[in-house]
């Protein structure tokens, strides 16, 4: 929006006149700026609960006396009925006509309708703010947080409330895209706005455990048992070249090592508490949407884990996989500590066995871990681990070809979504609740917020 400045700056003279005159009536010894700050802040949300109070009382000026309902039948002017709603300066009343008298007994006001409100509730406004504290802090600490932010209290179950409505956007939207990409119809009409479609894109999944909240025991009444879930991840991203001056300590050691370094941009996260099988729904859904289908070459760079890539062969088996270069070295760094108790023996073997994996020679680090396994349980599981993913560990051929081997955008992503919100200390979730929250906390980083935030701006349309 365009404001008058003319008028803005005649009303900043005022408030500062107001404000002035407040700080007159106390001691003017100890007054400091944040003292001026802070009156004018309260000043202006005053201000802004008059100036919503009077917009909405003087935006509908023409009262019919009869208007059609959402029925089909007709309803007739009542009067001018008040309706309080919480806004992003309070709690506040205003007078809108209202409407009713019809069969279906439903009553009406046009500017409720016009601008997405529900009287008794919080604005879009203040929701949108609501749920940024929800996806970021527990709901406790929220409370306190956004009293000092806003100057107003508002309750956890408010936060809590608004925050999973963003979730249940979210997971409305999931459900919607997983349907339309399952329609062949919906897929055509795709393939005829494809634009710009990126050569390469990359995807990583991954799991991180969320605890939920006990619950019987099959067939038990009283006992209770704990329950672990797994938080499923895709991201959806592309790679670039980190410019020099933009390096960190870490990445010019990896220069030094590799000669380029790489790191993830436009991230696309999606998340769900659910079996793989239909986790992988929401894989491809998500995937279409960023037209994984259809780049020129799309990469998947995650753990070892078998489900990942049994979905990943399902649904893209044209894919190029690469097992995560670091879980592999550190799976041979426990390996070489577990086997050898001297570090002038273990430091050398372990030297070798991370270059020949480096230049992708898996075969001779296999039967490496195939020579001591009988002193290193471990290495029994190495072996297997190794022995199936041979060809996902070719990382000389990967880094000449330009491809990022470190699933690190992953890793970060389920500290972000799970181990930053979801297991903040006492943390305890029931299972809907969890889902909600992080697919919520997925749209924030993946930089899409303003889109949620828009629909949410739809009610009470949208529901």
């Amino acid at each position: 929006m365009k404001y008058n400045i003319e008028k803005i700056n005649q009303i900043g003279k005022i408030l500062a006149e107001i404000v002035e005159e407040a700080l007159e009536e106390e001691s003017q010894e100890g007054v400091r700026i944040a003292d001026i700050e802070m009156g004018v802040r309260e000043s202006l949300r005053e201000i802004g609960q008059i100036a919503l109070k009077y917009f909405l009382e003087n935006a509908d000026r023409e009262t019919e006396a009869e208007i059609e309902c959402a029925c089909g039948g007709k309803l007739r002017y009542q009067r001018q009925r008040a309706a309080t709603i919480w806004s992003v300066f309070g709690k506040m009343s205003y007078e809108r006509a209202y409407y009713a008298g019809c069969d279906c007994g439903k009553g009406y006001a046009v500017i409720d309708q016009r601008y997405g409100i529900e009287p008794g509730k919080v604005t879009a406004g203040l929701a949108h703010l609501l749920a940024l504290s929800g996806i970021d802090k527990s709901f406790e600490e929220g409370q306190e947080w956004l009293k000092v932010f806003l100057l107003f209290e508002i309750s956890e179950n408010t936060i809590r409330a608004e925050t999973r409505i963003l979730g249940e956007l979210q997971r409305q939207a999931d459900e919607d895209l997983i349907k339309e990409m399952d329609n062949e119809v919906a897929l055509q009409k795709r393939e005829q706005a494809v634009k710009n479609v990126s050569d390469r894109l990359y995807g990583s999944i991954d799991a991180a455990k969320v605890r939920i909240e006990p619950r019987a025991k099959q067939g038990k009444k009283v006992e209770m048992e704990e329950d672990w879930r797994d938080m499923k991840i895709v991201c959806w991203y592309e790679g670039e070249l980190v410019p020099g001056g933009q390096r960190s300590v870490r990445q010019q050691d990896k220069v030094q090592r590799e000669g380029t370094v790489f790191r993830a941009k436009n991230k696309r996260y999606s998340c769900d508490i659910a079996e793989a099988e239909q986790f992988g729904k929401l894989l491809w859904a998500s995937g279409c949407s960023v037209y994984a289908d259809w780049v020129r070459e799309l990469v998947f760079v995650c753990d070892g884990a078998t489900w990942i890539w049994k979905l990943v062969s399902h649904y893209y088996p044209n894919a190029i996989q690469i097992v995560d270069w670091y879980h592999a070295e550190e799976r041979l760094k426990r390996m070489a500590e577990e086997a050898f108790s001297s570090l002038e023996e273990r430091q050398p073997w372990l030297e070798k066995i991370i270059e020949s994996l480096s230049l992708g020679n898996v075969e001779f680090v296999i039967d490496a871990c195939q020579s001591i396994s009988k002193k290193s349980n471990l290495a029994k599981q190495a072996v297997t681990y190794f022995s199936n993913n041979i060809e996902r560990m070719r990382y000389a051929k990967f880094r000449a070809a330009g491809y990022l081997i470190g699933s690190g955008v992953i890793e970060s992503g389920c500290k972000q979504i799970v181990t930053r919100r979801l297991k903040l200390p006492g943390a305890q979730w029931n299972l809907d609740g969890a889902i909600l929250i992080a697919k919520a906390r997925c749209v924030w980083l993946s930089g899409r917020w303003q889109d949620l935030v828009s629909k949410r701006s739809l009610f009470p349309l949208a529901i």
